[in-house]
């Protein structure tokens, strides 16, 4: 069977929201597509336009929004994730508001990592 394991229109418009950064890759993965920001995950395209979305620690208060649930994966709940439906990205402004939310815990998550690793970049590498 062929065809496309994502929404290729959700794929679409998350694209033209991020067009202006350059510091954005697509990697095929967990069943659709991903985008990366600054090499750490964004977001995911999955089936009929839906989301997986990397939220951090706001997860458990972002699951109490309309059309969103937690990331269930292996019958379990991935605990900085949250599965957006279709009904919570239909419009531009709803979608831009979940890329921006992402975006925004990747900029808190090198400023910590920076934080907790002074020194260059190759002294947070070897340490792990």
């Amino acid at each position: 069977m062929t065809g496309v394991a994502y929404d290729e229109k959700t794929a679409e418009r998350i694209r033209h929201l991020l067009a202006d950064r350059h510091d954005v890759a697509e990697k095929k993965m967990m069943g659709g597509l991903a985008f990366m920001v600054k090499g750490g995950m964004c977001c995911a395209v999955s089936g009929p336009g839906g989301m997986l979305m990397r939220v951090g620690p706001d997860a458990p208060k972002l699951v109490k929004e309309p059309h969103v649930k937690p990331m269930r994966m292996g019958g379990r709940i991935a605990k900085n994730f949250i599965r957006v439906m279709p009904e919570a990205n239909r419009t531009t402004a709803q979608l831009k508001k979940w890329i921006d939310h992402s975006i925004a815990l990747r900029r808190r998550c090198r400023r910590r990592r920076n934080e907790e690793w002074p020194g260059n970049a190759q002294d947070r590498v070897s340490r792990g």
